[in-house]
Parts: structure tokens; sequence; C-alpha cells
């Protein structure tokens, strides 16, 4: 069998031939649905730990993009094993504010949030307001991550934070917001529980909100 705490390390070295021969491996093995909940577990510690390494200036983004893209393929060959999904952490709405469309940060931060358990909603960029208030009503989603590159999506986050509480939703999530333009100023402005430009840091504070 697979030492499946390998697994972390692999994909943390970013060593995509050996993580796709472990998985090979693995699942040759005719795992049982613990030890491939334990393999999904470790795969996505090894995630982590490259965002820990880009955090530390180790990694730089081209290798944080590349963990993120083998995580994935991981995934492709290790879900379709399992009889039931895996338990959420919890469920996350993303997006790029209205206005702005950049979207590696964003992209960053999503794959970092479902490497660490959460179920993700990505709108994608330039997000209307009622698109995030209806996603939120839909999914009921506990968080909302809103993330900007231009100075001028300061006011279309507060443009989304001021609709959800005339939908009356505000109280129901906590919103982050994230990105080039944004400071402790900033969220105070936009009306934001925290903001951040980390990607680590932004998956930490989602975690604690949940595990609340």
């Amino acid at each position: 069998m697979v030492q499946i705490a390998e697994l972390s390390k692999v994909i943390a070295d970013l060593d995509e031939p050996k993580v796709l021969k472990l998985v090979e491996e693995f699942l040759a093995s005719e795992p049982s649905e613990a030890d491939l909940n334990r393999a999904i577990k470790a795969c996505q510690d090894g995630m982590i730990e490259v965002g820990n390494r880009y955090e530390a200036k180790e990694y730089f983004l081209p290798e944080l993009i590349f963990g993120a893209e083998i995580l994935k393929e991981v995934m492709s060959r290790m879900m379709p094993r399992l009889k039931v999904a895996p338990a959420r952490m919890g469920k996350v709405v993303l997006g790029t504010a209205h206005g702005d469309i950049h979207d590696i940060g964003k992209n960053v931060v999503r794959d970092m949030l479902e490497a660490a358990g959460f179920e993700v909603y990505d709108l994608g960029i330039d997000v209307p307001y009622q698109q995030f208030v209806d996603k939120v009503r839909e999914t009921n989603a506990q968080i909302v991550g809103i993330s900007a590159l231009l100075t001028l999506a300061r006011e279309t986050m507060k443009g989304t934070v001021d609709a959800m509480k005339d939908a009356g939703l505000r109280d129901r999530v906590k919103v982050i917001i994230g990105g080039n333009p944004v400071d402790e100023k900033v969220r105070a402005y936009v009306g934001a529980d925290r903001f951040t430009n980390s990607a680590a840091e932004g998956v930490e504070i989602c975690k604690k909100w949940v595990e609340a």
C-alpha cells in the first residue's frame, strides 16, 4: 500500500510525475472509502503546504498555480471512487468586484479554499451586485469573498455589501475582501468583516469562521 502521508510531501514538492505514479499505485490497491478520504485529505494538506511556501517566498505565483493544477488532476482521479462525497467545511461565494476583470488572485484563493475542503461558488469576474445576492440566497453560503485589483473596485465592493444589506442577507454571511487596493481603511469603508492580501491567511480566516 502506498504511504498516504507521502502524497502530501510530493504534492508540496510539486513532483507531478511522482504524484501521479503514487496515485495510480494507490488506486490500483483497491483502497477502502476510509483510505480514500485519508488520501484526499493528505493531498489537500500538500496543497496547503504549497500555499505556505508561497507565503514564505520559497515558491512564486507559477508554482502556486502549478500546485493547484496537480491537485485538480489528483482529485479528478480519486473522487469518482468515493461512494459518498466527503464532508465540506463550508460554502463560499467568490467573485471579482463589479467593474474589475482581474482573476489571478481570485483563482488562487478559490483553489486553496477548495483544497482546504470548502465548497466554492466562483462567480467569475466583473460580478454584478445582484449576482452575489442571488447566489448567497441559492446556496445558503456562510462566506462571501470579493476580490479586486483596481482602485475603483472599492466602490463596487461597497455596493455589493450594501446590496446584501438591502436584501436582508448581511447578518447571515461573513464578508472578506482582498486584492491590491485593500487595507483596513478600505475594509471599514466597504463594510466587510475582514480583509487580506494573502491567500493562505484568507483560507485560515474562513476556516476559523466556519469552525466557530
